[in-house]
């Protein structure tokens, strides 16, 4: 299985297991992604979800031949994408989220850490969002979520260059709450969760929707205009070069574009 899931201790554990391929993220494994936050959602036995992945590597981004063949169904609706569904999923959980992220953790990786609540990284984190590289633009409510943070100059930095950045200048730039020792890491993303799960479950959920509840709607606009801008983008001459390049082994030529 690409995505495992386990239900332990009251907190369901989401784990990228595709290491053959960098765990990079085909539209099933957003699909199984998407139902299990759904699932955990009502289900009162999960307090707390865990998103994790490997020692060398969270995930890679979308894998970029599966993405390209179920690019047709990328909507803005959330009915036909799974990646969208599990945007949405996530953006929505009113249960806390903890990430516990090594090693590599590349586009959706990165953004989707915006959306969790606790975020953990190894020494050896290495975190990137280059879409720009790849002809696109950012997404996931990336570019409000992340000026916000980090503030615009360093967000502009991050996301128009799109080059990665290590664990301690994510820390600096307010995009996690710790950074640990590699070998630490899923033992204290673990005694993380437990403290929620000690804690009244109604309190956590009513804090969470109160902090997030001004950002909501312009969190939704935004991801919806870059998921419209993206889309556009993703059939342009920019990303046709970059997609072929890639496939091709060989550096990107934008400069006949202007």
């Amino acid at each position: 299985m690409d995505i495992l899931t386990k239900i332990e201790n009251s907190t369901l554990t989401i784990t990228f297991n595709r290491p053959e391929k960098k765990n990079a993220i085909t539209a099933a494994m957003y699909q199984t992604m998407a139902d299990a936050l759904r699932a955990a959602e009502t289900d009162d036995n999960v307090r707390v979800v865990l998103f994790n992945g490997a020692d060398t590597v969270f995930t890679a981004g979308n894998d970029l031949e599966d993405f390209m063949k179920n690019a047709a169904q990328l909507s803005t609706d959330g009915e036909t994408s799974s990646i969208i569904q599990f945007m949405l999923a996530l953006s929505s959980s009113p249960k806390p989220i903890i990430a516990a992220v090594a090693g590599l953790a590349v586009g959706i990786g990165t953004t989707m850490l915006m959306h969790c609540d606790l975020v953990y990284l190894a020494d050896n984190a290495k975190l990137s969002m280059p879409f720009s590289q790849l002809g696109l633009c950012a997404e996931f409510s990336s570019s409000i979520l992340l000026p916000r943070v980090a503030g615009y100059h360093r967000a502009a930095e991050k996301l128009l260059l799109g080059e990665p950045f290590g664990a301690h200048e994510a820390y600096e730039m307010g995009m996690a709450n710790k950074v640990v020792p590699i070998a630490e890491l899923n033992d204290y993303a673990h005694q993380q969760a437990a403290k929620l799960v000690a804690l009244p479950a109604a309190s956590l959920r009513a804090t969470k929707r109160l902090m997030k509840s001004s950002q909501v709607g312009v969190v939704n606009e935004v991801m919806q205009d870059e998921l419209k801008q993206f889309g556009k983008m993703l059939n342009g001459p920019e990303a046709k070069e970059a997609f072929m390049a890639f496939f091709q082994k060989r550096k990107p030529d934008f400069s006949q574009f202007s």
